[in-house]
């Protein structure tokens, strides 16, 4: 009877505790759109010139939590990258990177980010710290965020949110270190992303 008595007295704080967290977040989840989203990378060339590509195929999901009284943000944020989308604007060098010796797309055809830690500062996003997999090894990796708006699209009839964010990574850390140091190890990410709210 007391086990009862002491599960009765539970109860309602268990659902008061679970309504109050529930109540604190308001959660906004966008899709990613691809007509939109760009993944670029840039790298120094023989100490000639940084040259640069991209991945012309991104999807994913992003989430944005939001406390009840708007004072804190937080959120997710999961995208994939088709890495048989890279485009250098040479078919000579897309085919090269999409080989074993680099990218190797049919073992590994998608590039993944996925942080659960969005830092804001008051309204703007200001930095993103995650983990990129590439090649099946992952390892953390923060953006740097230097432009965030959402807004709603008239074009969409829907809430709509944008960034620009980048980061510098080692290319050896993913298995991609061939010609260094002649082709630069480090080597800068850049990621264009809008989404629309679903």
């Amino acid at each position: 009877m007391w086990r009862s008595l002491v599960s009765l007295w539970q109860l309602p704080l268990v659902t008061m505790l679970a309504t109050a967290s529930t109540s604190l977040l308001a959660a906004d989840r966008y899709r990613v759109d691809s007509e939109h989203t760009y993944s670029s990378f840039e790298y120094l060339h023989w100490g000639l010139s940084r040259q640069s590509g991209r991945f012309d195929k991104n999807s994913g999901n992003i989430q944005i939590d939001v406390s009840q009284d708007g004072s804190t943000k937080s959120g997710s944020i999961d995208l994939s990258i088709d890495a048989t989308s890279v485009n250098t604007g040479s078919d000579l060098f897309d085919k090269t990177l999409r080989s074993a010796s680099f990218f190797d797309v049919v073992s590994f055809p998608v590039i993944r980010f996925q942080s659960d830690k969005l830092l804001f500062d008051g309204e703007q996003l200001r930095q993103v710290e995650g983990q990129l997999s590439i090649k099946g090894i992952t390892r953390p990796v923060t953006l740097q965020i230097s432009h965030f708006h959402c807004r709603f699209m008239l074009l969409y009839l829907k809430q709509a949110c944008g960034a620009n964010g980048e980061a510098t990574v080692k290319r050896s850390d993913y298995d991609l270190g061939r010609y260094v140091p002649f082709v630069s190890d480090d080597i800068t990410l850049r990621f264009s992303i809008e989404a629309i709210r679903e």
